[in-house]
């Protein structure tokens, strides 16, 4: 399943336009908290998803019956681009478990690029939804490699895949390998670049949260 949170109009629709806007791009703290009220945003709508089980609680007046999340969830995110997606979910997610990704694009010539990953860390995903936060879907390549890495540890009951910017060629990678997954975007933009940029997208979402990376 693909949600696109800019299929209707809402707030959404406005933060993407001032993340993509180079004139407001320099705010770094305003286009990570954009990042982040998108997490919010898409934690609260996944929230409808998951299972509930029924609760007592004493009140100061009666007991009543509330209703709370079966499982808690695993939020895991790509470092160091997906910090403030993966905030913004945790923010309304704040009983669940985290997990950590390191992967790059290593480039061998201007437009060829393998992803490398070098660290990863989760807690146990067996039988919990797994939620997984990455700002920009481009080739799906980086999240397929995440994502096939931690189910070698355990299944999870669901996969939720975040994004703010994703394209289509990137979202029908990921759909190939992962069939149950669903995907949710603020925006889907429709080209993708020989170099394996979106367009019209936002640039380097890592570099406009935290700076410009130096080139090695």
């Amino acid at each position: 399943m693909i949600t696109n949170l800019s299929v209707s109009n809402s707030l959404v629709s406005e933060w993407v336009c001032e993340m993509r806007n180079i004139d407001v791009q320099a705010d770094r703290m305003r286009f990570r908290r954009n990042l982040e009220r998108i997490g919010e945003v898409t934690a609260y709508e996944i929230s409808k998803l998951l299972t509930y089980k029924q609760v007592q609680v004493q009140t100061p007046m009666a007991e009543t019956t509330c209703m709370v999340l079966e499982t808690q969830p695993v939020i895991t995110t790509i470092l160091r681009a997906g910090l403030p997606l993966y905030q913004g979910m945790m923010n309304f997610f704040d009983k669940a478990d985290s997990g950590f990704i390191g992967a790059y694009r290593k480039h061998s010539t201007e437009e060829a690029f393998n992803i490398e990953q070098e660290y990863i860390t989760s807690p146990a995903l067996a039988g919990r939804p797994l939620i997984i936060a990455d700002p920009m879907l481009a080739t799906g390549a980086s999240l397929i490699l995440a994502i096939s890495a931690l189910l070698e540890f355990d299944q999870p009951s669901e996969i939720h895949i975040v994004t703010a910017i994703a394209c289509k060629v990137g979202i029908d990678a990921v759909a190939a390998k992962f069939p149950n997954a669903h995907i949710w975007a603020a925006v889907i933009d429709d080209e993708l670049t020989a170099k394996g940029y979106i367009v019209p997208g936002l640039g380097d979402a890592g570099d406009l949260s935290f700076g410009k990376k130096r080139q090695a």
